[in-house]
């Protein structure tokens, strides 16, 4: 079934590249509708933005969408990602500002929301993006990849990075992200970055909203988050989270297994593009049993609880 919200959740919190404070509006919608943006600070009609993955107009430091009428919207990777793992299809997401709040630099506040404003079938008939043969895009050292999946139901993400940091290093994971597994495994995974980095965004005027309440810092080999990691795998995890939110873009649940190799949002958005060239590599079909959604309860999280004491 397609599943849409009982009630509107409402996220309020900092943009993480502009700084500015930005609520959005999870809306219930009808079947069909799918996930549209609205930007409500734009003049009337200007702001409507579907979540496409043919709209998408950058990938550097968030994956941003823009319509026709050159209005944007930054940062939807998480949302998109606790949407789509939280199996809700239909909703509108309102916006008075250029980006979604980027909350604790993770999507498991969206989970939680989610689960507390209730997710409701619509009764109508979902379906899935079957990937029938491998699809790849390679650039230097980075690679992404749709393969067809055997036993997984659903979706299933195996990523690999690997950082000069030994804060960070080489980090590989494999799930499979039927069922709960996503808000289980890796919603609670946080954005991350180089102290250098971030001071030289700032120097430029980005990464205004940035802190250590919403991405994890490392330097020179430690982790500068007063609590420390979440998992000792939080990077990795983290970049499975964001493609899951940008295969999301999809328009619908892929059954697959996507592969990343030091990928990002371009090189996900570039796999979607090469996917949907090539007619003989999907087809649609019935949602499959196994497509991710929210368990009955989520606990939530203390900012410390069970948290890995990393930092120097």
């Amino acid at each position: 079934m397609r599943f849409t919200l009982a009630n509107t959740a409402v996220f309020r919190g900092i943009g993480l590249h502009s700084g500015r404070t930005v609520t959005a509006k999870v809306v219930p919608a009808m079947p069909g509708t799918g996930i549209v943006f609205e930007r409500t600070d734009t003049a009337l009609g200007m702001g409507r933005i579907p979540a496409r993955y043919d709209l998408v107009s950058d990938t550097q430091l968030c994956t941003r969408l823009e319509n026709e009428h050159g209005v944007s919207l930054g940062t939807v990777e998480h949302l998109m990602a606790a949407l789509a793992g939280s199996g809700i299809a239909d909703v509108r997401v309102m916006v008075d500002g250029p980006e979604i709040p980027v909350m604790d630099g993770s999507a498991r506040p969206f989970v939680d929301g989610f689960v507390n404003a209730g997710v409701v079938a619509t009764g109508a008939a979902p379906d899935a993006i079957e990937i029938l043969k491998p699809v790849e895009v390679v650039r230097e050292d980075r690679r992404a990849a749709l393969l067809p999946a055997e036993d997984t139901p659903g979706l299933g993400v195996r990523f690999e990075i690997d950082f000069a940091d030994p804060a960070i290093g080489h980090q590989d994971i494999a799930l499979d992200l039927a069922g709960t597994r996503f808000a289980e495994e890796l919603s609670d995974c946080r954005t991350f970055g180089h102290l250098a980095e971030v001071e030289q965004l700032r120097r430029l005027g980005l990464a205004r909203g940035g802190s250590l309440e919403n991405a994890v810092v490392v330097d020179k080999g430690r982790v500068l988050n007063p609590h420390g990691l979440r998992r000792s795998d939080e990077f990795v995890r983290h970049k499975a989270l964001d493609a899951v939110g940008d295969l999301a873009l999809a328009g619908a649940p892929i059954h697959g297994i996507y592969e990343g190799t030091r990928a990002g949002h371009e090189m996900t958005n570039l796999l979607l593009r090469a996917l949907f060239a090539d007619p003989s590599a999907w087809c649609r079909r019935a949602d499959p049993e196994g497509v991710m959604r929210l368990p009955h309860t989520m606990p939530r999280r203390r900012a410390a609880a069970g948290e890995r004491r990393l930092a120097v």
